[in-house]
């Protein structure tokens, strides 16, 4: 199978070659044909005669011309069309120089479209056929006349066919090579995905858990000669601060370990539930913090539940590094219809290096990339007298979710 493989590829390889080894099979089969007489007396059905020279000459001609079939198909068919003619109006007995026409109308029909294939077969068949009866030797319903008719018809038709089956498999090579393509830039969607979302994740957690430890550090600092019991306080918050950074850590990045590793991450991601405690690391930072919920017994999809509780997190982280140290953080979660709102609001007059903007920073572009990944919407600017106010509005039903529930 490897040599043939080889074999075809060498072929392929040198188009010309293997022209010129056609053409001089064909030349020898149309000598051949020359040579003997189907209708040979005294009871004989074959004899050896000689051809004319003329049919000699044309049947060299017209093998000549099919070496530059590829490169010209319709101006060999011309060529090898006239020689058969010729043939046939002047040779007696005919020799097989139709041959060479047959495969040049093949050609024509396996290397051009189906309209032109019709138009040269009916014309190659009509010119041929008519001439041998009209003007040949042999009677018109002679059935070499017939002959020439079925040979050019099969030499049409087999020509197309060659051609549809070239147009199906690569058809078929086509549609492999788009899946395939669809395929790879699917992947790379989904890494790019997962890379940004685990971006978001490393993100919310440094960010909150640092600043929280850089408040407690700073007040530690500031309190350690004069009140020792408060720094210790705070040094233990700090402490807290960043056992619980450690972890999510952990737990995020363990999320790159294979789904079959025993030490992969196993407790659930984040949510409103605990949003209690979420408040509490920052009252223990010096925040000062009002959660107001009005979506008890709400059941949100995981997606949904994290999303709002990042967006909380790193509001809330904002206004801790950006607010001032007198600033008041609300937080409201109200459900309105399909939708979940979360409001983040501060009084907060902005420090030196002033918050982000409503579009910038890495921490407000994490919360809008992950609400409009669930085809929410995220409002977030200053507030009129002072503050700063984050609105995420999510729907209580993904389209995942939905189409669970469906099944």
């Amino acid at each position: 199978m490897t040599s043939l493989a080889r074999a075809q590829r060498q072929l392929h390889a040198h188009p010309l070659a293997l022209d010129a080894a056609l053409a001089a099979g064909v030349l020898l089969c149309m000598l051949a044909g020359s040579f003997v007489d189907p209708h040979g007396g005294h009871g004989v059905s074959w004899r050896i005669r000689s051809p004319d020279p003329l049919s000699l000459l044309l049947m060299t001609l017209s093998a000549v011309a099919l070496v530059f079939r590829r490169s010209a198909p319709m101006t060999v068919l011309a060529l090898t069309g006239a020689a058969s003619v010729i043939e046939s109006v002047t040779g007696d007995p005919r020799a097989p120089v139709a041959m060479s026409a047959v495969i040049a109308l093949f050609t024509v029909a396996a290397s051009t479209d189906r309209a032109t294939t019709v138009r040269a077969g009916l014309l190659t068949m009509t010119i041929l056929t008519g001439a041998a009866m009209l003007a040949g030797p042999l009677p018109w319903y002679a059935q070499e006349n017939l002959g020439i008719l079925a040979w050019t018809g099969i030499g049409a038709t087999a020509g197309d066919a060659v051609r549809s089956r070239r147009a199906v498999v690569q058809a078929i090579r086509d549609r492999a090579e788009r899946a395939e393509r669809t395929r790879e830039e699917e992947a790379r969607r989904r890494v790019a995905e997962e890379r940004l979302r685990i971006a978001r994740d490393l993100h919310d957690v440094v960010a909150h858990h640092i600043a929280l430890v850089n408040v407690q550090a700073g007040v530690a600092a500031h309190v350690m000669d004069k009140r020792p019991d408060q720094a210790k306080e705070a040094l233990a918050h700090v402490r807290e601060a960043s056992r619980s950074a450690l972890n999510e850590l952990r737990a995020t990045v363990g999320l790159l370990r294979q789904s079959g590793d025993p030490e992969a991450p196993t407790e659930p991601a984040p949510g409103l539930d605990r949003l209690d405690e979420l408040a509490g690391t920052f009252r223990s930072a010096g925040l000062q913090v009002e959660v107001a919920r009005t979506d008890h017994g709400t059941k949100l999809p995981a997606a949904v539940d994290l999303a709002a509780y990042r967006v909380i997190q790193e509001a809330l982280t904002n206004v801790q590094k950006h607010a001032g140290s007198e600033a008041k953080a609300e937080v409201s979660v109200v459900r309105v219809g399909p939708n979940i709102e979360v409001t983040v609001l501060d009084n907060g007059h902005p420090a030196d290096d002033g918050p982000p903007a409503a579009g910038g920073g890495h921490g407000l572009l994490g919360m809008r990339e992950r609400v409009t990944a669930l085809r929410g919407t995220l409002t977030t600017g200053p507030r009129y007298g002072g503050g700063f106010r984050v609105h995420a509005i999510l729907p209580v039903k993904t389209r995942t979710a939905t189409t669970g529930e469906n099944a």
